[in-house]
């Protein structure tokens, strides 16, 4: 019965609430930085209630509109260099995963200005980062609620995550009617990333008491939403289930910030960094092999999450619809993926491996990758 959670975030949610509450983070300055990327965060409504609401509140707000998909580092630093630029006194990340990813790292580097970008992966600062604020505009990341970002490099483009404990948000505002303008093939991906994040935490044979209960709130709401857009094709989806889809991924990115991932997610990197497979589709392809091989190492941990997501038949079809991808690649293309993995060719087996039942290893990996995509 023993446990340990961790997760020192405000959560503010609700319809509303950045207008009406965002105005507090005057307590940690009168300058501010808002992240951002291209077009979401204005075309959402979000960037102009923070900024209404912050300059009501006597804040001064520049905002950093270059933030792209699987931020670079080197986006980061240009993100911490505009901090410094105007001074500001904390940060706020309006926008999905990748936004709020670069947030934290940007957060970091404002504080401690360096060009040796390892530093960032190691945490190995002298000073605490900036505080920072998230706004999420997806249904999915489960950043918000977590101590991780995932950035990708300049010189390799592979994805490498950024961990710490001061890498939490100081203050999350969720308000579901920010994702409203999400597409729907945006609006799946996100929620398989969700559904990934409750999936792979439950299914690790660690998974404490804590985050067993977020992941049993997050299953019923992110499958029947993942049902019901499997079943829409490419209709918009209603309000209500763009709503569902919200709580259902806050959940689950507690259960990500409490057990990590397993498996599915460095796969799924290489379908992002390489095939350009949205992340959270690309970590859904390979979440049918997690839930089968759990069905033999943890039959009745895996039985419970099939009740609590309708059924095994019912989210098998689903993740069959909305998770197929047509990737290819040879044999020998595999063999490279696998070698990053397996330290017999001077590869690091990832700690994610571990957190799936069994001992999942780069074999494991090497008939996975060649049973899905060699042909």
């Amino acid at each position: 019965m023993d446990f340990e959670f961790h997760m020192p975030v405000r959560v503010v949610s609700g319809a509303g609430c950045v207008r009406a509450r965002i105005g507090e983070l005057r307590e940690y300055g009168r300058r501010c930085l808002i992240i951002t990327g291209k077009h979401a965060a204005l075309r959402s409504g979000a960037l102009d209630d923070a900024m209404a609401a912050l300059s009501a509140a006597d804040v001064d707000c520049t905002v950093f509109p270059g933030i792209e998909a699987n931020p670079l580092v080197s986006q980061c630093q240009a993100a911490a260099a505009a901090a410094e630029t105007c001074r500001a006194d904390f940060l706020v990340g309006i926008g999905g995963g990748s936004v709020m990813d670069a947030t934290k790292a940007a957060a970091w580097i404002a504080e401690n200005i360096t060009a040796d970008v390892e530093r960032l992966f190691t945490g190995a600062y002298r000073h605490a980062p900036l505080p920072f604020a998230l706004i999420g505009l997806t249904a999915g990341t489960g950043s918000e609620v977590s101590s991780v970002a995932v950035l990708t490099g300049d010189r390799d483009g592979r994805k490498r995550s950024v961990s710490h404990p001061r890498c939490y948000a100081s203050a999350v505002y969720a308000d579901p009617r920010y994702t409203c303008t999400m597409s729907p093939p945006t609006t799946v991906s996100t929620a398989l990333d969700a559904l990934c994040h409750a999936a792979e935490g439950f299914l690790n044979p660690a998974c404490t008491d804590t985050a067993e209960l977020f992941a049993e709130k997050a299953f019923p709401l992110l499958s029947k939403g993942l049902t019901q857009l499997a079943e829409n094709g490419a209709a918009a989806p209603t309000m209500g289930l763009r709503e569902q889809l919200f709580y259902g991924a806050l959940w689950a990115g507690m259960v990500l910030n409490a057990m990590g991932t397993s498996y599915p997610h460095p796969l799924g990197y290489v379908l992002t960094e390489d095939f350009h497979l949205p992340h959270g589709l690309a970590c859904a392809v390979f979440l049918p092999d997690l839930l089968l091989r759990s069905e033999a190492l943890l039959a009745d941990r895996t039985a419970r999450l099939y009740s609590l997501a309708g059924g095994r038949e019912a989210l098998l079809h689903t993740l069959e619809t909305l998770a197929a991808a047509d990737i290819r690649m040879t044999a020998g293309q595999a063999e490279d993926y696998i070698r990053r993995w397996d330290p017999a060719f001077g590869g690091a087996r990832p700690r994610n491996f571990a957190r799936a039942a069994g001992d999942f290893n780069a074999a494991d990996a090497r008939l996975l990758f060649t049973t899905l995509f060699v042909r």
